[in-house]
């Protein structure tokens, strides 16, 4: 009986999540191209609505384990306002998305732990950072989202992961994994954006999934998982970023892995932070291929690093 209810119930939530998800890319389309939409309707490809992951995060934010959805529900809201807020700069020298999202990591690391999560709270919150950085290519975040849904149920199994709540251990990263298939049809078709409310919440729930799997082993190895799985996906278009932009024409994998770990603007203003007007050059060879040259890249230091060797000659159709 409480299989079959479970059954139901994640049926009525792909539809939920898939009408829900083209209702507001609907709405969403409607007041966008009249200029109502500010930042959740941005200039890409004629015009693409974001946010559209609100639909996940409401549907999440329901029908997740109780505590649990509270995590969902936090990070959720504070990943909306990133979104409307987008890069306008704050009085406290940051962007208001980066404050908000910041506040939302830290409250999750809080609530967290209150409830009964522990340390694995913070790096359930910190979840947050990889599956943003996958998020900046049409599929990519629910790509990695489905691919690490599936093999947390088959670790689940494997391990025999006892049922949280007394409900099966599998039913939270089924959960997210139905939630994702109804959503992610258009998102593969480019004709929609996650944002920051969407990613969030895969990430978080990603990490309760990995908690509840294994415990704090579960969220520490599997999210090294997810990261270096972000990497592989996303190798192409960082090794053009790391070429074009950091001037690192010879990137390895290490490199993209700290680039999906530590990246974006929260990484890149925690080290300004920390090394100020600092650079530090990396030659090492072990620790260029653990990814030291992207972990201590430092954007603001007036003498950034240039690892484009003296004989190097760009070739046409290599991204660069």
């Amino acid at each position: 009986m409480m299989y079959s209810s479970i059954f139901f119930a994640l049926i009525y939530v792909f539809v939920i999540s898939a009408v829900g998800t083209a209702v507001v890319d609907i709405i969403f389309r409607f007041l966008g191209k009249r200029g109502y939409l500010g930042n959740l309707y941005p200039n890409v490809r004629g015009g693409i609505p974001r946010a559209v992951g609100i639909i996940p995060a409401i549907v999440l934010s329901f029908y997740m384990l109780p505590g649990y959805n509270n995590l969902i529900l936090i990070i959720g809201i504070f990943a909306l306002i990133d979104d409307i807020l987008g890069r306008k700069e704050s009085p406290f020298g940051i962007e208001w998305g980066q404050l908000s999202r910041g506040i939302g990591i830290i409250l999750i690391m809080i609530v967290g732990i209150f409830e009964g999560l522990g340390v694995s709270a913070i790096f359930v919150a910190l979840m947050v950072q990889p599956l943003n950085i996958s998020d900046m290519q049409p599929g990519s975040c629910c790509i990695v989202t489905i691919i690490m849904s599936v093999v947390t149920i088959f670790a689940m199994v494997l391990v025999g992961s006892a049922p949280a709540q007394e409900l099966p251990a599998i039913y939270t990263p089924l959960l997210l994994l139905v939630v994702c298939l109804g959503y992610c049809p258009l998102d593969f078709s480019g004709k929609i954006m996650l944002g920051e409310v969407g990613n969030h919440v895969f990430g978080v729930a990603l990490g309760v999934s990995y908690y509840i799997m294994g415990g704090l082993l579960g969220v520490l190895l599997f999210g090294i998982i997810t990261t270096a799985l972000i990497a592989f996906v996303r190798r192409y278009n960082l090794r053009i970023f790391f070429r074009q932009k950091l001037g690192i024409v010879n990137p390895t994998f290490g490199d993209f892995f700290m680039d999906v770990l530590t990246g974006g603007g929260l990484g890149d203003l925690l080290r300004k932070w920390i090394l100020e007007d600092k650079q530090i050059e990396v030659t090492n060879p072990l620790l260029i291929e653990l990814g030291f040259r992207r972990l201590l890249y430092n954007p603001y230091a007036s003498n950034r690093a240039n690892y484009i060797p003296n004989n190097y000659i760009p070739r046409l159709g290599k991204g660069e």
